[in-house]
This record gives structure tokens, C-alpha cells and sequence, in this order.
């Protein structure tokens, strides 16, 4: 019987070729029921993405390896994951500058001699023997003997340790009072500031080697400590200057001005955040005037004015054997060589801390 219209039950018979029912896409819709019950379970479902095929994913950029502890970061960052102080990203250069670490190595020397000087000179430098005055080099004396009779190795070694501690001694006291007088009138400005700068203007109009032959003609005594006040009695003006300038920069910046407002103190703006940002120019402009300190100690006891014997010094030495020099030279060689060393190896030091701690240099 032929089907009639609106009958809910269809045959396959002449439907479609090969016996298949073609339906049409309303037709083959079949609405699903709301189960009431809890769903059963029907597999693993693949995790759900946010990101579509229709293209490629786009690179995520170069990851950096871990630096220890697991932590990352891009070059200029530090081992825990932020960025590097001004201190550390400091160190990180110096540490890879090879002009850095020969005069640290030869500074280190230095100080070592100059605590035990008997580690590498078992003699003693004031004994003399007039029998060999002026005698070359020999077993057991390798630079020879002055014009007293007196071992020259022994008294070079020796000699570190007075030029040693006069120049670190003078350098501290310069930076302790030239960087807070300047500090503080860098900080406060008004009256204080125009006093220390008309001040500072008069001591460097007074010439350094004409002041210590003045003044230590006049103060004279049997230790380094006439000698060092000196030192530091005309050397603190430069780093006043450097420390003050420093400190007008510094207190300009924003975060200066933030912490001010929120009520900061003036002790608080000075210590926390204005002087570890204004330091880095007076341990620089310091360190490399050790040097130039260990070299006017020489200079004024080589003009007789500085330490006199029985101190060993360098200056002294070199003034001893000046006289002999065309029958002895060897006496004026060696200490003359260790100054000029020391000297050297502290102002390669301060130049290269100055290149680590400038931005300007990188």
C-alpha cells in the first residue's frame, strides 16, 4: 500500500537508491533528553584550549636557562630572578677586568708584607755593617747594601708597611671628614654651603709640598700621626667636593622626593637614600688619592721633613742613597721601584673601580 502522507511510520522501500532512507537535515535532528539523574561517565575528554587552529602558534621568544637556584632572568639580572644592584652589577665587572685583579693582586701583596713583613724578610732592617757599605748584590742580600751597610731588601720590605698605613690612615680620614662636611652642605645648602666652599677655595690655594715643609717643620714627632693629620688637613677639600656634588644630584631624584613625602626625616633621606646613592665618586676619587698619599709621604721624608729615623720609609731611603748613586745604584733602584709600583697598582685600582661604578663608561 502506498505511503500516505503524514504517516509516522516510513518503509525503506523505494527511498533512496540502494534501500537508504534520505533525510533531510530538520529530519535527521534528533533532540536529546535531559537526563535526571547523574550523567554517566563516557570517557576521557580531551582538555579543553583557548587557541584556534587556524594558524600556526606564535613563538614565545627565547627563554633564558636558569641561573642557580632555578632562577631566571635576562642577562642583567641577578642569581635570585631581579635586576642587580649598582654594588653587585660593580663586581660582576670588576671581577672580569684584568687590570682590576693584577693591581688588587699586587695591593694584596702589599698589605700582607706590610703586617708580616718577616714572612719574606727574616733580617733586620736597622742593622748595619759599615765593613760592606755600598757592597752589590750577594747570597742571602739579593739587592745588595747601602751606604750604611744596611740590607736594602730588609729595609724595602720593610718600608711597605710605613707607606702602607700612612697612606690607608691619611685616605680614611680624608673620606670620613671631606665626605660629611660635604655631604651635609650638599644636602642642607643655604649659609653652611657658601662658608665650606669659600673655605675649601682657600685650601686649595695652598701648595702641598710648601704646606708640609712649613707645618711639619713645626710639628714634628717621633710617629706617622703628624704626618697622616697633615695629609688629611689639606686632602679633605677635593672630597668635599666630589661628595657634595653628589649629593646635590642624588637629591633631586624622584624617589628622594617621594620618600619626603611621605614624611620622612632628614636623617632618614641622608642615610637610607641619599648617601648610598652619593658614595660611589669619594670611594672612587679615595682610592685612587692612596696612591698619591703613599707618594707624598715619600716625597716629604725624602726632603727631611716627613718621618726621620729610626723609621724605615721608602722616602727615606731614596734620600740616603741619592748621594751614592753612581757608586751604589742598586740602593736607589729597589725602593724607588716599590714606590713607583705601589703607586701605580692604586691608581690602576681606582681606575678601574671608577669604570665599574659609572653608567656613563658602559
Amino acid at each position: 500500500m502506498p505511503e500516505q502522507p503524514g504517516d509516522p511510520q516510513r518503509t525503506a522501500a523505494g527511498a533512496g537508491p540502494g534501500g537508504r532512507t534520505d533525510l533531510t537535515a530538520s529530519e535527521a535532528t534528533i533532540p536529546r533528553k535531559t537526563p535526571s539523574g547523574p550523567e554517566a561517565p563516557s570517557g576521557p575528554r580531551a582538555p579543553s584550549s583557548s587557541k584556534t587552529s587556524s594558524g600556526p602558534e606564535a613563538p614565545s621568544g627565547p627563554r633564558t636557562p636558569p641561573g642557580p637556584g632555578g632562577a631566571t632572568g635576562p642577562e642583567g639580572a641577578s642569581p635570585a630572578g631581579g635586576p642587580r644592584s649598582l654594588w653587585s652589577d660593580a663586581w660582576h665587572d670588576l671581577r672580569r677586568d684584568p687590570v682590576f685583579l693584577l693591581s688588587a693582586l699586587v695591593i694584596c701583596f702589599l698589605v700582607v708584607i706590610s703586617l708580616r713583613p718577616s714572612l719574606i724578610a727574616s733580617g733586620n732592617p736597622l742593622a748595619c755593617d759599615l765593613a760592606r757599605a755600598q757592597q752589590g748584590p750577594g747570597p742571602g742580600h739579593p739587592f745588595g747594601y747601602d751606604g750604611q751597610g744596611c740590607d736594602v731588601y730588609t729595609r724595602t720590605v720593610y718600608g711597605a708597611r710605613t707607606s702602607v698605613t700612612v697612606g690607608v690612615c691619611a685616605t680614611l680620614g680624608v673620606a670620613v671628614l671631606g665626605g660629611a662636611l660635604g655631604g651635609l652642605a650638599g644636602f642642607f645648602g643655604g649659609m653652611g654651603d657658601a662658608v665650606l666652599s669659600r673655605v675649601t677655595d682657600v685650601f686649595f690655594a695652598i701648595p702641598v709640598v710648601l704646606g708640609g715643609l712649613v707645618l711639619l717643620s713645626v710639628v714634628a714627632g717621633d710617629t706617622v700621626w703628624p704626618v697622616v693629620g697633615f695629609m688629611v688637613l689639606l686632602g679633605w677639600p677635593q672630597i668635599s667636593r666630589v661628595a657634595r656634588g653628589a649629593v646635590i644630584a642624588a637629591r633631586q631624584n624622584d624617589y628622594v622626593q617621594a620618600a619626603r613625602a611621605l614624611g620622612a626625616s632628614n636623617s632618614r633621606l641622608l642615610l637610607r637614600h641619599i648617601a648610598p646613592n652619593a658614595v660611589a665618586p669619594v670611594i672612587v676619587v679615595a682610592t685612587i688619592a692612596l696612591g698619591t698619599y703613599i707618594a707624598l709621604e715619600a716625597t716629604l721624608s725624602y726632603l727631611g721633613v716627613g718621618l726621620r729615623p729610626p723609621h724605615v720609609s721608602w722616602g727615606i731611603d731614596i734620600s740616603a742613597a741619592s748621594p751614592h748613586v753612581r757608586n751604589a745604584p742598586h740602593a736607589l733602584l729597589w725602593p724607588s721601584g716599590a714606590l713607583a709600583l705601589t703607586v701605580l697598582a692604586f691608581i690602576m685600582l681606582g681606575d678601574a673601580v671608577r669604570d665599574a661604578l659609572d653608567p656613563k663608561l658602559r
